[in-house]
Order: C-alpha cells, then sequence, then structure tokens
C-alpha cells in the first residue's frame, strides 16, 4: 500500500490537519491462502502503473482507495483470480470517471476512499457479482473478525504481486492501542473513520497492491485497505471505515452522476 500521489485531487480541498508519514513497502498479502476462484465475486483487480484492488458496488461503479496510482490507462478487471493470464471469466473495463472523497487528506489518510465509474455495465455471472454496502455506518468493534483478500506479493522481500487472489484473516483493535507508543504513536492519527486491525501474531497483513479492497467483518463490508507496514505488528493494516458520512456520499456520488 505504498501511497504515490492520487490520480486526481478534488479542487475544494478540505483542511490538512495532522501530517503523517507512511512506511513504504512492497508487499501484499503476508499469510493467508489463496482464495477458491470466483468466490469473491466482488473483487477488482485496478491494473494501472501499479496494482490496486476494489469491490464491485454497482454495475458499474467500483469502490477502492484515493491514494491508487491511476495515471496512464488503467483497467478495471473484474471476474478474475489470476493476474498472469486472461481468464474466460474476464471482464475489462476502461475507467470513465475517478471521485476521490472530498475530504481525502495524502498525508493522514483520512478519507482514504475513491469512487470508479466504469465504461459500461458489468454482467453478472457466477465470477462476477456485486457487493452490498453497509445499512448503517456504525463502528466496528475491537476482537471483531474480520477478513481481506487482493493480489499482492506474498513475501516482504519482493516487489512481485500475486499470481493468484489470497486472503487472509485480521481481528479489529482498539484505536488507543493503535495510536500508542509501541504502534503509530498518532503519526498519522488512527481517528474514528479508521479501523486497525492484525493477523495471527501480528504477521498476517494486508499491504501494497492490496489498496482499495475490501474489509469484510462479520459477513458485512466495512472498510477499505488503507496504509500499513506489511506484516509489521508496530504498524498493523489501517482500513477505512464506512461511516454514515462516507457512505451518504457514495450514495449522492453515484446517483448525481446518473
Amino acid at each position: 500500500m505504498e501511497i504515490p500521489f492520487p490520480f486526481f485531487f478534488p479542487a475544494a480541498m478540505c483542511l490538512l490537519i495532522i501530517p503523517g508519514v507512511f512506511p513504504v513497502s512492497c508487499d501484499g498479502i503476508i499469510g493467508g491462502n489463496e482464495v477458491s476462484p470466483h468466490t469473491r465475486r466482488y473483487m477488482a483487480l485496478i491494473e494501472g502503473l501499479k496494482v490496486c484492488a476494489g469491490a464491485l458496488i454497482k454495475e458499474n461503479w467500483v469502490l477502492t482507495a484515493a491514494h491508487c496510482d491511476l495515471k496512464g490507462n488503467p483497467q478495471v478487471i473484474l471476474g478474475a483470480h489470476s493476474t498472469s493470464h486472461k481468464e474466460k471469466y474476464d471482464q475489462t473495463f476502461s475507467i470513465k470517471k475517478a471521485i476521490p472523497y472530498p475530504c481525502f487528506d495524502p498525508q493522514t489518510f483520512e478519507g482514504d476512499l475513491q469512487l470508479l465509474q466504469l465504461e459500461g455495465k458489468a454482467t453478472m455471472t457466477k465470477a462476477v457479482g456485486i457487493l452490498k454496502l453497509p445499512n448503517t455506518g456504525k463502528d466496528v468493534e475491537p476482537h471483531t473478525k474480520c477478513h481481506v483478500a487482493g493480489w499482492g506479493s506474498t513475501r516482504k522481500d519482493s516487489c512481485k504481486i500475486s499470481n493468484t487472489l489470497r486472503e487472509v484473516n485480521i481481528t479489529v483493535i482498539d484505536r488507543k492501542m493503535c495510536n500508542d507508543a509501541q504502534h503509530y504513536n498518532f503519526n498519522p492519527v488512527i481517528d474514528l473513520g479508521m479501523i486497525c486491525a492484525v493477523g495471527r501474531k501480528g504477521e498476517d497483513d494486508s499491504c501494497e497492491g492490496d489498496s482499495g479492497s475490501p474489509l469484510i467483518c462479520d459477513n458485512i463490508f466495512r472498510g477499505v485497505t488503507s496504509f500499513g507496514k506489511c506484516g509489521n505488528p508496530q504498524k498493523p493494516g489501517v482500513y477505512i471505515l464506512l461511516t454514515k458520512k462516507h457512505l451518504n456520499w457514495i450514495k449522492k456520488t453515484i446517483a448525481g452522476a446518473i
């Protein structure tokens, strides 16, 4: 989840409150297991200068992270399992419009969300499906069991993406712990719009190549992969919580584009 400068930044900038430092890394899903092909039908593979992931939330809309680098001619691939070759269930789309959350702050990572409007609509198949947004934007309690998937590298010393979709189980931890001196030490601040989660022994984790992946907790879409330092127990993975404010923005943006 290395943070590049965002592809598109809104003209109406919000105030930057607290600067943060993102730990650069070249990793992806650390630990975890390969997902059975096409069992995560909502997953979107975003291929640009770097790889990101996202979730299909409507036939022509994908939700991902605002920091994902979409320079060049990025494509969104739905129905993918492998990254090394085209599969018969793949549906490939260009991006019609990329819309970051208006108050996205690339220093603090607040509001690290982005909507991608696709050129065309996806066809629902055994490999492609929509991930339902949560009904409410309530918080996720510490100790909640979650999982996140992606195509990032499986090794800490490699920048190569994974050939197949992998998934890792993680557990939400208290924000007070995540902000303490042994963890992020308020640099950046893990605020109420973020979720902090760790895997087994603090080593199972998401990272670069997995940015934008949906965080699923108790079978509900709760967040979007934002930043961390792959497999480092002192720098757990951080996810943007789908709060009521974020959900209202998503719904209004999609409605306004129709």
